[in-house]
């Protein structure tokens, strides 16, 4: 469909912003997160109100649009 920017906010000053493709996997999201934040991407669990997701499945599946922002944990 196109690029979208995500922000992935740890709640702790930390804010990353990503752009992706909505077709792409939250796998992919993570590791494009990851290498701004200079972490492993499996350490990351990213959320949105009391939904965690999965590595496998699209952004596109799960709604996320442009100029979302996303709660980011560390595992």
């Amino acid at each position: 469909m196109g690029l979208i920017e995500v922000i992935a906010n740890d709640r702790t000053g930390t804010k990353v912003r990503v752009k992706v493709d909505s077709e792409d996997t939250v796998e992919v999201l993570k590791k494009m997160i990851a290498a701004q934040m200079g972490t492993d991407w499996q350490k990351i669990v990213l959320k949105k109100w009391y939904n965690t997701y999965k590595n496998h499945i699209t952004l596109g599946d799960y709604e996320i649009h442009d100029g979302m922002s996303l709660e980011m944990y560390y595992n």
